[in-house]
Order: C-alpha cells, then sequence, then structure tokens
C-alpha cells in the first residue's frame, strides 16, 4: 500500500512538472551528474562521505570568487527546497506550484551561484502538518540517527541563508534577524554544530560539514526522529522532493520512489 501510495504520489509529478517548468526560473546549477563527473570528499560532522559534483567547479571557487560583503554557504536542503522552483520563491517570491502560500522572497533575489548532490550521514522523517502542502507531513532531519539522506547544497550568501530560514519559519526577513550574524559568527562545534533559534519546527541550525572552508548548514526541528509523531506527506509536497532528487541527484524515477517510499512511515 505504502509503495502504490508513493508511486501514484510520482505519477501525480508528471503533471506538477508541467506547471513547474511553467514557473520554473534558470538557477545556475552544476551539470547533472553523469559518467564523467569526479567525486569529491567532503568532511562531515559525524565522518566522511563522497558527494559528486561537476568537474568545472573547483575545490577551491567558493573561497576564489567570494560575494562581496557577505560571506558564503552552503545551504543544504533534503526537503522540497531540493527544487529550483521551490527554492526560486524563497529567493525571489512566490507561490511553488502546488502549493497554498505566497512567499515574500529574500532581499537578494539572486538565485544561487551553484548546486551539488550531496549526501548526508543523517536520516530525514516527516512529521507535522502543513499549511503550505494542503496537510500531511513536512521533512525535518535527524544528523544524529544513521540515513544516509540525500540533499542538495545550494551557494549562497549568509544573508540569503537567513531570509530562506526565515520564511521556512513562517517570517518576513528583516535586517535585524540575527541569523545572519549567527552564521557569519559561525556555530559553536563545542555544542554540535548547532544554535537554537527558538522552538519552532525549522528553528534549529545545524552545520553538517564544509566544502572549501565554506559551512554547510541547514535546518530542522529540535526534537529528534524517535521523538515526535510521524505523519504522511501530501501528494503535492512529494512531488517536489521528487522533482528536486531528479534534478540534484539525476535518479530516475524508479530509484526516487523507492527513496521515498523508504523515507514515508507506513500506514
Amino acid at each position: 500500500m505504502l509503495f502504490e501510495r508513493t508511486q501514484q504520489a510520482l505519477v501525480d509529478v508528471d503533471e506538477a512538472n508541467q506547471q513547474i517548468r511553467a514557473h520554473r526560473h534558470a538557477v545556475e546549477v552544476a551539470p547533472t551528474p553523469t559518467s564523467s563527473t569526479c567525486a569529491r570528499r567532503l568532511t562531515f560532522r559525524g565522518g566522511c562521505q563522497w558527494v559528486s559534483s561537476s568537474p568545472a567547479m573547483t575545490a577551491t571557487e567558493a573561497q576564489a570568487r567570494p560575494l562581496p560583503d557577505h560571506g558564503e554557504v552552503w545551504y543544504v536542503s533534503y526537503g522540497s527546497n531540493m527544487s529550483e522552483a521551490r527554492l526560486a520563491c524563497y529567493l525571489e517570491g512566490g507561490c511553488p506550484p502546488g502549493g497554498l502560500r505566497h512567499n515574500p522572497g529574500a532581499r537578494d533575489p539572486r538565485l544561487p551561484r551553484h548546486s551539488i548532490p550531496v549526501e548526508l550521514p543523517g536520516s530525514v522523517y516527516f512529521a507535522g502538518d502543513s499549511t503550505q502542502w494542503g496537510g500531511g507531513g513536512i521533512a525535518f532531519y535527524d544528523h544524529e540517527t544513521p540515513g544516509p539522506a540525500a540533499a542538495r547544497a545550494y551557494l549562497v550568501t549568509a544573508q540569503q541563508f537567513a531570509d530562506i530560514a526565515a520564511q521556512e519559519m513562517h517570517r518576513v526577513p528583516d535586517p535585524d534577524d540575527p541569523i545572519e550574524e549567527i552564521v557569519l559568527g559561525g556555530l559553536d562545534l563545542d555544542l554540535g554544530g548547532r544554535h537554537h533559534v527558538g522552538p519552532g519546527h525549522y528553528e534549529t541550525l545545524v552545520e553538517v560539514g564544509r566544502i572549501a572552508g565554506a559551512p554547510m548548514l541547514t535546518f530542522t526541528a529540535p526534537h529528534g526522529i524517535d521523538h515526535v509523531d510521524h505523519n504522511p506527506p501530501s501528494a503535492s509536497y512529494l512531488s517536489m522532493l521528487a522533482d528536486g532528487l531528479r534534478e540534484g541527484h539525476g535518479w530516475e524515477q524508479a530509484r526516487v520512489a523507492a527513496y521515498l517510499a523508504r523515507l514515508v512511515p507506513a500506514s
């Protein structure tokens, strides 16, 4: 039943993709991994993992081309923001295809300079009840529970990361938001590379690793995978995840369906 439900949601992806393509903005990203794609070793808290990335992106590029006046970070998405169209709504403003709520956008609306697929050592699970996607759970990341978890890292400024995080927390981007300062100052590794902005769903910042010295940051809930009731996601939310996995990792539908079926709790 679970696998059939996931498969049906992925069938709906094709229809959703027609809307997505009509609204998609061209994010400057690395090419989809192919047989000629190289592998770069990244240091993750909790161990080392391999990540595929384009040979055109050198290991020092993030340091060689910094944006003026703002540090750069890798925003790591493990949920719907793996989709370019969905992330663009947090930067440029708008309502994602299949979504119900308009996002105001970031103070700096520029799209990410680069994107690469990554595999995180932790686990993804679904909980809560989404107002954006018409009910159903949304994705959270538990860095302490073995995975792995498929994700996508975007190279953005610290300010953009703060504005994405604010909108995930249902707030309007604000110059006085402390997240940017927290990010620029670095998360305390003695505290597990975490910073609790508040008790909300996405108010826990986590540094999951580094690329060429630039921190890889994500946000999640303060609770772990075993300390909250799970809730299966809606078909529209699954569609966004499926689109992001195909875009970011180059996966075919069968692999996407198998991965999502592993994440979605049985009913």
